[in-house]
């Protein structure tokens, strides 16, 4: 039996994963062998981590807070959510690639009969940087609309369905040979505004870059100037630096900018995932197989 304290918040589904995969949930955190935290903040973790924890479950797929909090180290195992909500983040990544190339944000905004000329995505090369829960999602459906795929990781390890695979060292010969990217790669020191003025003017001006990743990814002054000169074609964001966009911001008036506030995760199908990973995670616990999102210290996520 694997004891289980599911805090700050103890919703049912959450509850019944764990029952339903054989753990039993105890509200006192210090009978507690692992800590499902259900806050997507890290503020009041430190309360809950006695030491009788071993593993925790947190309930996001980014993980930067709580490194930056110096809450993961090696002394207990952490498990982010990471590729829980790989499906639905990838058909938002996907709805707002294809908004930008079919010129959807400028339709939306025009206010007179005026033909246009859209884009396809058959033929074109997608760059799908990050291809992990979320990469390796939105890939079949990319090749579906007849795109070809490049793929960029961190090994260089061929990824099923690209066309091609990059390692992350060598992003920088991926932007000139992209007609268009989607960015799904986690928030690290390496990964901070790892797209700015170069990599945008090396895309060129048909380019649409897809964000669902984490705002702090692209340099967004460079990103407003880029757009503001049509360097690029445009950018569909569900993620910003700053977050949320401050109202007034450059990029909610700019024509070819498509903002989503974060919503590509809609709450009603969070819980869900994240009861379906507890689950997973408690059953594989229990037999003393790996854990699903197991987080490097080392790495960051």
């Amino acid at each position: 039996m694997l004891t289980v304290c599911v805090a700050p918040a103890d919703p049912p589904l959450i509850v019944e994963s764990v029952r339903a995969a054989g753990g039993e949930v105890v509200g006192d955190p210090r009978r507690a062998e692992a800590l499902v935290w259900t806050d997507s903040r890290p503020e009041g973790v430190r309360d809950y981590l006695t030491p009788s924890v071993r593993w925790v479950q947190l309930p996001s797929a980014g993980v930067e807070r709580w490194t930056r909090e110096g809450l993961v180290d090696s002394t207990r195992v952490w498990c982010s959510a990471a590729g829980a909500y790989a499906p639905q983040v990838a058909e938002h990544a996907l709805a707002l690639l294809l908004a930008g190339v079919h010129r959807l944000p400028a339709a939306a905004r025009s206010r007179t009969w005026q033909r246009d000329q859209p884009g396809t995505l058959r033929g074109s090369t997608v760059a799908v940087v990050g291809a992990g829960g979320i990469g390796r999602a939105v890939i079949p459906a990319l090749r579906a609309l007849g795109a070809n795929v490049l793929a960029v990781n961190r090994s260089g390890e061929p990824v099923e369905g690209a066309a091609a695979t990059v390692p992350f060292d060598g992003l920088a010969a991926v932007w000139p040979r992209a007609d268009h990217v989607i960015l799904a790669a986690p928030a690290t020191p390496e990964t901070y505004r790892m797209v700015g003025r170069d990599e945008l003017r090396a895309l060129g001006p048909h380019a649409w870059l897809v964000n669902v990743a984490r705002g702090e990814l692209v340099d967004t002054d460079a990103l407003l100037a880029a757009l503001r000169a049509g360097e690029i074609g445009g950018a569909a964001l569900d993620v910003t630096d700053p977050e949320p966009l401050p109202d007034g911001h450059g990029l909610w008036t700019e024509p070819n900018a498509l903002i989503t506030s974060h919503s590509a995760n809609p709450q009603v199908r969070l819980t869900e995932s994240l009861a379906e990973r507890v689950r997973e995670n408690v059953a594989r616990y229990l037999r003393g197989e790996p854990l699903l999102g197991r987080i490097d210290p080392a790495r960051g996520y």
